[in-house]
């Protein structure tokens, strides 16, 4: 390993360990959640939270907002939100001489960290307001394009309990998240320690502890780890057997599977992956690197069939088996696929 590549890797670990450890002062417990955000951070992409009310999802976002120097900003979703709302409009305003002209007024979506809360509960129109800003971190209006100030993130929650009144997110925007994380309920020493701060009238807050230069430094370093072509292959077959039909599909991907993951998911598991070489201190990607970024990358690219709704097969149980049934070497495919 290179000294300075070593000193790099080093470096990125103890920034991300000290960026952890910030957001632990106020958040107890959910170290795989906050693992999911700060990943998807690393490498320049959004995060979907999925979780019942009252999990602390929007106090994980609004406290990673705290610990950075970034600027941030909250959305709150709702069934009457226009688009205009989050982006921002042309108004007609009036100079002191009398004449009048058209001024872009800027949105709450130029910021650095958007909190998107509750995103499903906004219309399919409103919803498709966040795609370009999500891909291409642009904001189109009247015509001329504004460029969002970078690093850009979209932090979103939803709740999957209440449906009434909600707007499933269409695939394509589904698709723009790198991570769908399922936020679950706290155990029973997190519960405790819950009640302990919140009941005592303790105020904890996080210091600030890097800023926008540092997370694109930490962001270029990921992409210079190691990806092996037999990983690499790995990842290719991983997200080609979520096609149904497919020459690498499996058995319960034929069975429960309608749609499979598009080339976002291949790329999400190759960048999350060398984010988590970087953790161990490696400066090469590993086969279980792989493996414990595979759910949160894919979990929401694959689209379940009829009989698997019906059955309440979840997308994580076919994700987990495909997980099992692919090689991880490249000598148990056929040749005739090799080719």
């Amino acid at each position: 390993m290179d000294d300075k590549f070593e000193q790099q890797a080093e470096q990125f670990r103890k920034q991300y360990e000290t960026i952890k450890d910030e957001v632990g002062k106020v958040i107890v417990g959910h170290d795989e959640i906050v693992h999911g955000v700060l990943t998807c951070m690393m490498i320049g992409g959004h995060c979907l939270l999925e979780g019942a009310p009252g999990l602390g999802k929007t106090l994980l976002v609004r406290t990673l907002s705290e610990a950075l120097s970034l600027d941030s900003n909250r959305i709150q979703f709702t069934p009457d939100l226009m688009p205009a709302d989050i982006l921002g409009t042309n108004m007609v305003v009036e100079s002191p001489d009398g004449k009048r002209s058209f001024e872009y007024q800027k949105g709450p979506i130029f910021t650095q960290i958007c909190l998107a809360d509750e995103i499903n509960r906004a219309t399919p129109k409103t919803q498709s307001a966040m795609l370009e800003t999500m891909q291409e971190g642009t904001v189109t209006v009247g015509g001329t394009c504004y460029q969002l100030k970078q690093p850009f993130f979209v932090l979103a929650t939803q709740n999957p309990i209440e449906q009434e009144g909600t707007y499933p997110l269409p695939e394509a925007q589904l698709d723009r998240f790198l991570f769908k994380l399922n936020v679950g309920y706290s155990g029973r020493d997190d519960l405790s320690t819950i009640l302990e701060r919140t009941t005592k009238g303790i105020h904890l807050a996080p210091d600030k502890v890097a800023n926008g230069e540092q997370i694109i430094e930490m962001q270029n370093l990921v992409r210079q780890v190691i990806l092996a072509d037999h990983l690499r292959d790995y990842i290719v077959r991983l997200t080609l057997a979520t096609h149904p039909e497919g020459d690498f599909s499996c058995d319960i991907t034929n069975q429960y599977l309608r749609w499979g993951s598009s080339p976002r998911g291949a790329q999400t598991l190759a960048l999350a992956s060398k984010v988590r070489a970087l953790l161990e201190g490696r400066f090469n990607v590993s086969f279980e690197d792989v493996r414990r970024v595979y759910l949160p990358a894919m979990r929401h690219r694959v689209i379940l069939n009829f009989e698997a709704q019906a059955e309440g097969v979840t997308p994580d149980q076919v994700l987990l088996e495909i997980l099992d049934k692919v090689s991880e070497k490249v000598d148990d495919v056929p040749v005739a696929l090799q080719a």
